[in-house]
């Protein structure tokens, strides 16, 4: 019975000793992430900058912590924010950026059901090739996570939606691995996603009204 209060005590304090080594960098990247959510709901392009170097910290946290699949996810989430960029900034057909559109509920359906096919592939070989913890619920946050940043790069608004639940699995994933900063910052992260939701609505009915407004002055 000592041995196993032993073992008990010796993880903690292991474990304890890794958070305090990760604390510090997992710090800087919570507060690069939050500054990027901030940004993307106003529609600002700076939120690619700071997605950029947050992530970069987190392909190098994540790896430590064996969520091979979320190291993975991040350095896509790099090449992704210089795609936002660009998207923002020379996307569209007058390459003056892209405006934020709504998709058809069928395209979105589209969208999950090959999502969710490719997570249970991934899922699949993660759980028998590869050390990763919860390789299933890993593979599904990932490959979601993937498909919604495009959505964001595209201003998609239906994003929010597709993050609010992707957030809400995470956070069980970060405390299970002792990124308590980062499951904190995911809990903030689903109420922002609301705000966002709405923020950008009001921001496409606005581009709507603008665009009826020249149509009709044209046609006049």
């Amino acid at each position: 019975m000592s041995e196993f209060w032993l073992t008990l005590v010796d993880t903690f304090t292991a474990a304890f000793g890794e958070a305090q080594a990760l604390t510090a960098w997992e710090a800087v990247a919570v507060l690069l992430a939050v500054a990027y959510l901030i940004l993307a709901m106003k529609g600002n392009i700076w939120c690619w900058a700071a997605a950029f170097i947050s992530t970069a910290i987190y392909t190098v946290l994540f790896w430590k912590v064996s969520l091979l699949m979320e190291s993975v996810l991040n350095v896509y989430y790099m090449a992704m924010a210089v795609y936002g960029y660009w998207m923002w900034t020379r996307g569209g057909k007058e390459h003056e950026g892209v405006n934020i559109v709504s998709w058809r509920l069928s395209t979105h359906l589209k969208l999950i059901g090959m999502t969710t096919l490719l997570a249970i592939a991934v899922g699949h070989f993660m759980a028998t090739q590869t050390q990763a913890a919860f390789p299933y619920l890993d593979a599904a946050t990932t490959c979601f996570a993937v498909m919604t940043t495009y959505l964001v790069a595209k201003k998609v608004l239906e994003n929010w939606i597709y993050w609010f639940v992707i957030d809400a699995v995470s956070i069980y994933l970060y405390v299970s691995k002792g990124l308590m900063l980062t499951a904190i910052l995911f809990v903030l992260y689903i109420g922002m996603v609301v705000f966002g939701y709405v923020m950008w609505r009001n921001q496409m009915k606005v581009q709507q009204g603008s665009s009826d407004v020249a149509l009709s002055s044209g046609a006049a």
